[in-house]
C-alpha cells in the first residue's frame, strides 16, 4: 500500500530498484503555448555538488556514468494520464560516494513562453518498485507556485546506510541553469 507524503516527510524506501514517476497537468489555453516540462536529476555527493558533469540526468544525459540512474525519456506535452516522466534508479550500481539523488521539474522556456507553475495542477511525484510494479510512496504538490519556474519535487538521500525519499515541494523562480549553479 503506498504511503501519501506531506511536504517535509520523509519515508524509507527499502526496494534497491525503484522507478520514480512525474506527471503533472497543464492548462493549455493560460498562454496560447504548449508548456514542456522536463525532469532533471542531480547526483550529488556529501557536499551537495555533483558527483561530476556526468551525473547530472536530464533529456540530453539520460544515463548516469554508473548506470544506477537512468532517465527514460522527454515527454514534450504532457498529455494523457499517468506519469509523464520517469527516473529508474537502481541503488545496487550507484557510485559510492553519491549521498543525495535530487529530482527537479523545469518548465522549457517558461520566460518566453510567459509560463510558470501556477498553470500546472495535479503535479505528483510517485516512487514505484520497478519489479512488482507496487506504489510505495507518493507526493501530491498542492501549492500554487505562481510566479515560480521550476520546482524540487523531492530528493532520494543516504542516511546510515538507508536510503529515504523526501517529500521537498519547494518552487524556485528560475530554471535548469539556476539548479546547475547550485549543484555545480
Amino acid at each position: 500500500m503506498a504511503i501519501n507524503l506531506q511536504k517535509g516527510q520523509r519515508e524509507t524506501i527499502n526496494a534497491p530498484k525503484f522507478t520514480v514517476g512525474l506527471g503533472w497537468d497543464t492548462n493549455s489555453s493560460s498562454t496560447g503555448v504548449d508548456f514542456d516540462l522536463d525532469a532533471s536529476v542531480f547526483v550529488l555527493g556529501e557536499n551537495k555538488k555533483l558527483l561530476s558533469d556526468a551525473h547530472f540526468i536530464f533529456y540530453n544525459n539520460l544515463k548516469s556514468p554508473d548506470g544506477a540512474v537512468e532517465h527514460t525519456g522527454d515527454n514534450l506535452t504532457g498529455d494523457g494520464d499517468g506519469d509523464d516522466e520517469s527516473i529508474k534508479v537502481d541503488l545496487s550500481k550507484i557510485d559510492t560516494s553519491a549521498s543525495e539523488i535530487c529530482i527537479v521539474v523545469t518548465i522549457h522556456e517558461a520566460v518566453a513562453r510567459n509560463q510558470n507553475f501556477g498553470q500546472v495542477r495535479n503535479a505528483f511525484i510517485r516512487i514505484f518498485d520497478t519489479n512488482t510494479q507496487e506504489v510505495i510512496l507518493m507526493f501530491e504538490l498542492d501549492e500554487d507556485f505562481s510566479i515560480e519556474t521550476a520546482v524540487e519535487f523531492g530528493r532520494i538521500y543516504k542516511r546510515n546506510g538507508e536510503w529515504k525519499f523526501e517529500a521537498v515541494g519547494v518552487g524556485m523562480k528560475g530554471g535548469l541553469q539556476d539548479y546547475l549553479n547550485k549543484y555545480n
